[in-house]
């Protein structure tokens, strides 16, 4: 009986006009979170486009924009699923049961393929690392703000910005070996010796890399590539290269820094 007239006074409710619809997309309590997301958009921005200045800066494909969107974006997937009964004019809590952890763990799933995409392999070196880590900081960085985690928010778009300005600076002060990818194309009918290849890197402060060594032949030319590894005296790229031009049986050669 209670389920019946239950059913029987919904039937005869008034159906609420258009008008009624659209002003509960405009009610106060709508506005005001309305006007939160809206201030939490503005500081993921400012965020993203603190973290995004500096690879923009340095002529990356991903800039401000990119990080800018990916932090805006990123914090408004979180912040919305944290007012599902704002949702749909105030009716989105009858039709959805949300849970901000699944959210956040799809925001970061899909940052990471759009990461993965920056990073490019050419040879021993790969580019796009710090790129790819920096967006995916970003999108946390949003995900923090979303979340109302405003002050670590803040520092995390700080420590990020000045690891990708001076970090690097330090580093390059520190000891540290630089490595260098060769490739050296010998001229037809030339067979040279492995042992012979890695005395004379030693002589001139290299070390070959152990296991990077591979070896190709076309039409009776070799051509081997390998990464050496610079020690306290290893020669500049310039002197390596005068040094190479003047030996016997070498045809052609690559020099470059195996950069990562």
């Amino acid at each position: 009986m209670n389920r019946g007239a239950a059913a029987a006074v919904s039937l005869h409710d008034p159906v609420p006009s258009w008008a009624e619809l659209f002003a509960a997309y405009w009610s106060p309590a709508e506005l005001a979170t309305n006007g939160l997301i809206l201030l939490n958009l503005v500081g993921a921005l400012a965020l993203g486009l603190m973290v995004g200045y500096e690879r923009s800066y340095h002529g990356r494909a991903a800039g401000m924009r990119t990080y800018g969107l990916v932090c805006m974006a990123s914090c408004a997937l979180v912040i919305v699923s944290g007012y599902p009964h704002f949702w749909y004019g105030g009716h989105g809590a009858a039709v959805a049961l949300v849970d901000p952890t699944r959210v956040i763990q799809g925001v970061v799933t899909g940052i990471g393929f759009l990461g993965a995409g920056v990073i490019t392999r050419s040879g021993f070196t790969i580019s796009g690392l710090t790129t790819a880590a920096s967006i995916w900081a970003s999108s946390v960085i949003g995900i923090m703000v979303g979340v109302g985690f405003y002050m670590a928010a803040m520092g995390l778009a700080f420590f990020a910005t000045m690891i990708m300005i001076y970090l690097n600076r330090a580093v390059s002060k520190l000891p540290s070996h630089h490595a260098v990818a060769v490739t050296l194309r010998f001229k037809p009918g030339v067979r040279p010796s492995e042992d012979q290849l890695r005395h004379a890197a030693r002589e001139r402060g290299y070390e070959i890399a152990a296991a990077s060594l591979t070896i190709g032949s076309s039409a009776g030319v070799q051509e081997w590539h390998f990464v050496a590894l610079a020690g306290a005296a290893g020669a500049p790229l310039s002197a390596l290269a005068g040094e190479l031009s003047a030996l016997d049986g070498v045809d052609g050669f690559e020099l470059s820094h195996a950069r990562n």
